[in-house]
């Protein structure tokens, strides 16, 4: 399984970005899609996931602000982020995981997210 992820970049505060995350290969139909985040210094956090069955969790810091979304047909999740923080500058990793007894963990390789003026 590979994991292609697009859409970081430099925004203002209170700017909007939009992430995409595309998974490819022999994917397990039961999976949960997420985004986790690390800020130079700091350990790798959950943002936000979703499983295929649409159930979503977000991390306290960004209710209200992000919204994730994924559709089944093209293995994608996207994550909206609006209302933009400098502290929510980090580099956001896309992750799969399945959910079976053995189960496999899979990373996309990092988009940079900068809020700054």
């Amino acid at each position: 399984v590979q994991l292609q992820a697009s859409g970081g970049g430099l925004v203002q505060p209170g700017g909007s970005l939009r992430l995409s995350c595309a998974a490819s290969g022999s994917i397990f139909r039961i999976n949960v899609m997420g985004w986790y985040r690390q800020a130079p210094g700091k350990q790798r956090e959950l943002v936000a996931n979703i499983a295929n069955s649409g159930e979503r969790n977000y991390a306290g810091s960004v209710k209200g602000r992000f919204t994730i979304s994924r559709d089944n047909a093209k293995n994608t999740v996207y994550l909206q982020m609006n209302n933009l923080r400098p502290e929510d500058t980090a580099v956001y990793y896309c992750n799969l995981k399945e959910v079976r007894i053995i189960s496999n963990d899979y990373w996309g390789q990092g988009t940079l997210v900068t809020v700054s003026s």
